[in-house]
């Protein structure tokens, strides 16, 4: 049947899965993390040893099934939620995205994902390609600074110690490459509402978003 799409998107370090998680869990919506699919596509290259740079080698996705529910990302039958936040991964997943072949065939999976029940997806091209006629688009932005200082956190929490300053020209460097790639590059579509987190807690943000969504579902009931 069909419901309420939400599209969340926004550069790295955002809050955009995040955010999307607690709304979803709060409202009784699915959420779809596309980032993670990117990343599992990833994890699978590096794995098979292929040629990261040649497009033509990525066609094991012929035969593998990737799917994302229940907030957890499957490469067929396994879990690979922990294996996909590698540094290894982290640091190609933009070269491998960047592929029309790749994202061809992650965009017809999360389009199918997005046609029944209240959906709120998060990534970087959702409103623009994956979802255009959402029912609300977010354009999640942070100050640079504060997005490693949030990477930073979460690397801590997991007992990594990371520099900072490396932090944020990994995101620099993230940023170039997602809003300049030729195949659906990161940018804010027309009609997405800009939601600055620089300065508000993860609680604050959500409340924000639920409002919007609150507020864009009576519009469309009057």
């Amino acid at each position: 049947m069909a419901g309420f799409k939400v599209a969340i998107d926004g550069p790295a370090g955002s809050g955009k899965s995040t955010i999307s998680k607690m709304i979803a869990k709060e409202l009784g919506m699915t959420h779809v993390d596309t980032g993670a699919m990117y990343r599992a596509v990833t994890l699978l290259a590096i794995e098979r040893r292929i040629n990261l740079n040649d497009e033509s080698q990525y066609d094991f996705l012929e035969t593998i099934q990737i799917s994302y529910h229940d907030d957890q990302i499957y490469v067929d039958n396994r879990i690979v939620e922990d294996d996909i936040r590698s540094k290894e991964v982290t640091e190609n997943v933009s070269l491998v995205s960047s592929f029309p072949y790749v994202r061809k065939k992650m965009v017809d999976i999360q389009k199918n994902l997005s046609t029944s029940g209240d959906i709120i997806m998060d990534g970087r091209d959702i409103g623009t390609v994956v979802i255009p006629n959402a029912d609300l688009k977010i354009f999640l932005v942070a100050d640079v600074v504060e997005r490693a200082k949030r990477r930073q956190l979460e690397k801590h929490k997991k007992g990594f110690k990371v520099d900072l300053e490396k932090l944020v020209e990994e995101i620099t460097t993230r940023d170039h490459k997602d809003s300049s790639r030729a195949e659906s590059p990161l940018r804010k579509a027309d009609d997405a509402i800009i939601v600055d987190t620089t300065n508000l807690t993860v609680n604050q943000s959500v409340k924000k978003i639920i409002e919007l969504i609150q507020s864009a579902k009576g519009a469309i009931n009057e």
